[in-house]
């Protein structure tokens, strides 16, 4: 048996899979958590409290295990989280998240200072408020007495290392995500680091492929099950979600929606991405292209903090009903800024075509149509790098419980979508990686799930939709 913790951006979840990939019946547990949002663009969460979540997940899901049952634990972690250690390698900053847009106005200026083509193609990343180089010049020039206390810095997996073992290294996969690593020579990138304005030392040695074992006082008392077992390094959520869903090549292309939206496919080719996407790692073996919004499901839930709608499911009935762009509205979804595939972090939303008559009804089927139109410039970008007949797999809370929605992704793509069946497709690639390196699954191909229902896009659908991206990408120009 395998524990696949997984830290996501509005909860943590363990799971507990056997050696073949499938979770085991009753043995799963959430904690829900939300993070501290600001006025200026600030998105944060506790680390604390991200760590006492782990705790509750991991206490539900070992109750009853016996010291044999479970052979290792995989970890997945949200990528770009941004968390300062004192010399007692204590959190002393809250984790500024991918959404904290703040650094906005640092990246331009990086961006006008350095070469952001050059470190692209070495780092696979863009300046942007994402990453960490315009997050550390935001801080030093924002926070300077706070970053004083600062001796490293790293992410919520290194905390949850520190924590139940002492010590800690960051993983390829989640140095990937930083806009500090250089993947090909694999190290931290010298120019990177200096534009960010931290030391090399000052970030954590990065780790082998093996687990970490040896819980120390007081976690291995209250964890028996897991005293000896290896803890695998934590890798980007975006990776396992890939891997969960069985998107393992460019055979198959994710598409995944939950809190924000994302594209991607997994290879082997070291080239770099295409300007406007991003290239991040599996592992030292393989790379993730793609490309990811800031927008998807929490379009969603603000539509319904802020507008009067009616229940969940009388909306999805709605929206079924509803003809492709029929609201007479233009919307930009830009509610945390933009990501792929123009990186501008400064941008805001904006609704054009209001009239007396617009309903709740438009502005919600508006907003959901919005992030797929992002989504529709994002593929456009990476279709090129998948086989000509690969199959797109939608994953994510935000599709899984919306039929509406997932059409709209089709008819937007003009490509039919396969439902994945997993709904834990993050939680369960976790459990396959930690599976791989343990030698107990000899190929990620070995262990395959079932493809869920189809969606076929509808022609006609299409070409509104394509119509709509023109009218999209002008206001976006004027705006």
């Amino acid at each position: 048996m395998i524990i696949a913790l997984d830290l996501g951006t509005s909860s943590a979840r363990a799971t507990l899979y056997d050696r073949e990939g499938r979770a085991v019946a009753g043995r799963f547990h959430q904690v829900r958590y939300a993070p501290t949002v600001t006025a200026d663009g600030g998105v944060e969460h506790d680390a604390n409290v991200l760590l006492e979540a782990v705790a509750t997940c991991l206490d539900a899901v070992t109750r009853a295990s016996r010291h044999d049952d479970i052979q290792g634990v995989g970890v997945t972690t949200f990528w770009h989280g941004l968390l300062g250690f004192d010399a007692a390698r204590h959190p002393v900053t809250p984790i500024f998240t991918w959404a904290d847009s703040r650094s906005a106005p640092d990246a331009a200026v990086l961006r006008g200072a350095l070469d952001d083509a050059a470190l692209h193609e070495r780092t696979g990343c863009h300046l942007h408020s994402s990453y960490w180089p315009a997050k550390l010049r935001w801080l030093a020039r924002e926070r300077p007495a706070d970053v004083q206390r600062v001796a490293s810095w790293g992410s919520i997996g290194e905390h949850l290392e520190l924590s139940l073992f002492g010590e800690t290294a960051t993983s390829v996969s989640m140095a990937s995500g930083t806009g500090l690593f250089d993947q090909e020579a694999q190290r931290w990138d010298t120019e990177a680091v200096a534009a960010a304005g931290v030391e090399p030392h000052q970030l954590f040695p990065l780790a082998g492929a093996s687990g970490r074992r040896g819980l120390r006082a007081p976690w291995s008392g209250r964890w028996p099950a897991l005293r000896s077992v290896p803890w695998f390094p934590a890798v980007g959520d975006g990776a396992a979600s890939n891997v969960g869903s069985d998107c393992i090549d460019p055979s198959r292309v994710a598409l995944n929606v939950g809190t924000s939206a994302a594209i991607r496919l997994v290879t082997a080719d070291h080239g770099a991405a295409p300007i406007g996407l991003w290239r991040y790692r599996v592992d030292r073996r393989r790379a993730l292209v793609g490309g990811a919004t800031s927008e998807g499901g929490n379009v969603y839930a603000w539509c319904r903090d802020v507008l009067t709608l009616p229940p969940p499911e009388e909306v999805e009935r709605q929206l079924v009903e509803r003809a492709p762009d029929s609201h007479g509205l233009t919307l930009l979804p830009f509610l945390a800024g933009e990501r792929a595939p123009g990186w501008r972090g400064d941008r805001r939303a904006a609704i054009a075509g209001l009239s007396l008559s617009t309903t709740p009804m438009d502005i919600v089927h508006a907003a959901l149509e919005a992030v797929t139109l992002r989504l529709m410039l994002i593929y456009r970008k990476l279709a090129p790098l998948a086989t000509a007949d690969h199959l797109l797999i939608a994953s994510g809370g935000a599709v899984a419980h919306s039929r509406a929605w997932t059409r709209m992704l089709a008819d937007g793509l003009g490509r039919p979508i396969h439902w994945s069946p997993e709904s834990e497709a993050t939680s369960r690639g976790a459990a396959l990686l930690a599976l791989e390196a343990l030698g107990a699954l000899s190929d990620l191909r070995a262990a395959p799930a079932s493809l869920g229902e189809v969606f076929e896009p509808d022609p006609a659908h299409h070409a509104r939709y394509l119509a709509a991206l023109e009218r999209h990408q002008h206001l976006d120009e004027r705006v």
